[in-house]
């Protein structure tokens, strides 16, 4: 197909469209967000089935619709299956989803934002770091890359707080999950990041409060 575009991306979220079809929304590095149908993704011999679901991470081959991208081949490198073993951590995967959904721009280039995702997910997964300071530190992030937040922690903070805030809006994301901070230095990050939220961010996420009765 002389029209066929090829980009790298992970899918954020799926809905049924009629009896087979799937619509996708897919945060890729080279289109930004998009949303993708498709077609026959629900049969058991379809070749999106596995493709056709959050968390899916490879190469998607589509071509441009009038309103939306449809879906001609799928190669999936990474489903992050791993998350499913535990309750909380696929909430906590799903709300990144719907986080970078909301951060995400359609028609501009996502390869950041995309990157963070793959990353925050991987160190979800890691035992060696904890899940709440994964998920500030993806927050932070995501606030850093549309330019919303302050240079330093809006509550007095301690040195190890004032430092790891710093590092996150400093390091390359390959850097962001190398350290870890104690008891009292991540309740303090996650409040001054909780701070930032409440005057930036002006949306209930569905996974986040699912969160809140676990």
């Amino acid at each position: 197909m002389n029209n066929e575009i090829k980009t790298t991306g992970m899918v954020l979220s799926a809905m049924p469209v009629g009896e087979y079809n799937k619509r996708l929304v897919i945060l890729t590095r080279e289109l930004g967000k998009i949303t993708v149908f498709a077609n026959g993704a629900s049969k058991p011999t379809s070749p999106f089935l596995g493709a056709s679901f959050p968390f899916s991470f490879g190469e998607f081959y589509l071509s441009k619709g009038r309103n939306a991208y449809n879906l001609h081949a799928v190669n999936i490198v990474r489903r992050f299956e791993e998350l499913s073993a535990e309750l909380e951590k696929m909430c906590r995967g799903s709300y990144f989803l719907e986080f970078a959904d909301y951060y995400a721009h359609e028609g501009m280039e996502g390869e950041e934002l995309l990157k963070l995702l793959y990353l925050s997910l991987t160190a979800l997964i890691n035992k060696n770091i904890p899940d709440r300071l994964v998920t500030a530190i993806f927050e932070l992030k995501c606030m850093v890359f549309e330019g919303e937040y302050t240079e330093e922690p809006p509550i007095p903070a301690s040195g190890a707080c004032l430092k790891a805030w710093r590092a996150v809006l400093s390091a390359p994301l390959g850097k962001l999950y190398t350290f870890v901070l104690s008891e009292e230095a991540l309740s303090e990050f996650e409040e001054a990041v909780g701070l930032l939220k409440k005057r930036f961010v002006g949306k209930k996420f569905r996974s986040a409060e699912m969160l809140k009765g676990l």
